[in-house]
């Protein structure tokens, strides 16, 4: 219950953060004649809809297990963190094209005035503030959807840098700048895309898991009362959770009972040592 209701409050302060943010930034860049704040308007916008993905996918992430899904739905989170990066995808790409199509027609390129300026200052310092929050309770929820959405935040924080710095060449006496500004803006958009959908395919298609962890799950296996040695160690990643195959191996003299008391301690143990371990497939060799 207490997840579910740190993902509502963090899901309906992010929705309403964004939706301010970009009425802001659509009247900045209206009233004060920016194309790169309008760009980053609508950059603001698309984080309201993948606040809702994101906050679909944990939810139905987070259903229990059934007959027909054994293994859980933590799946159901990857999905929604990849459609998320195609979102943003497909946003950094229409700013992009915005941009290059002022850019090679050169009509009209009118000079900001200071309000799209302000709205840029404001902007960088309310998403930064709003990708530590969400990131805070996202590495407390081990939630993939919400650490997407984080990232989401710090770009969009990272395209009001870009705004800044084309509107201000403009008002300089660059107005080229400006769309030049959008076409900033769509890389780091497309970054973060490519980052956000990489992560949830990897972890779609039972990726193993970095070494690093791997290596400390081996080291701890080995220290296990009646462990003798790793035959076979496997991880894949579901989700946000990890399941491990694993081959150990234990003196053949030992009775069954002792086999299996030896394989339950180590199943239990790896569980409780690595909270995202939902679960350890064991099988019991003999040493010789």
């Amino acid at each position: 219950m207490e997840e579910n209701n740190i993902v509502k409050k963090l899901s309906v302060v992010t929705i309403l953060g964004n939706i301010l943010l970009a009425v802001i930034k659509l009247i900045a860049g209206f009233f004060g004649r920016s194309g790169a704040m309008i760009s980053d308007a609508v950059h603001s916008l698309s984080d309201v809809f993948t606040t809702v993905v994101a906050y679909i996918g944990v939810l139905l992430s987070k259903q229990p297990e059934d007959d027909e899904h054994p293994y859980g739905h933590e799946r159901l989170e990857c999905a929604a963190s990849l459609i998320l990066g195609l979102i943003l995808a497909g946003t950094g790409l229409g700013i992009g094209y915005t941009g290059i199509e002022k850019i090679i027609s050169r009509n009209e390129l009118e000079i900001p005035t200071m309000l799209p300026l302000i709205a840029a200052v404001v902007s960088i310092a309310v998403k930064e503030v709003m990708f530590w929050y969400t990131m805070h309770y996202a590495k407390k929820l081990n939630s993939t959807a919400f650490k997407a959405d984080a990232w989401h935040h710090r770009s969009d924080a990272l395209s009001s840098v870009g705004s800044f710095i084309g509107i201000g060449l403009a008002k300089l006496g660059f107005p080229i700048m400006d769309p030049i500004a959008s076409l900033v803006i769509c890389l780091f958009i497309l970054k973060v895309a490519f980052d956000i959908s990489k992560d949830a395919l990897d972890k779609m298609l039972d990726t193993s898991c970095e070494k690093g962890l791997e290596n400390n799950i081996r080291s701890f296996i080995e220290k296990q009362p009646g462990v003798e040695g790793i035959d076979l160690l496997y991880t894949r990643q579901f989700g946000n959770k990890i399941y491990i195959d694993l081959e150990i191996a234990a003196k053949g003299e030992i009775t069954l009972f002792e086999a299996h008391e030896i394989a339950e301690n180590v199943h239990s143990n790896v569980e409780k040592e690595f909270p995202n371990v939902k679960h350890v497939m064991i099988h019991v060799n003999p040493v010789d």
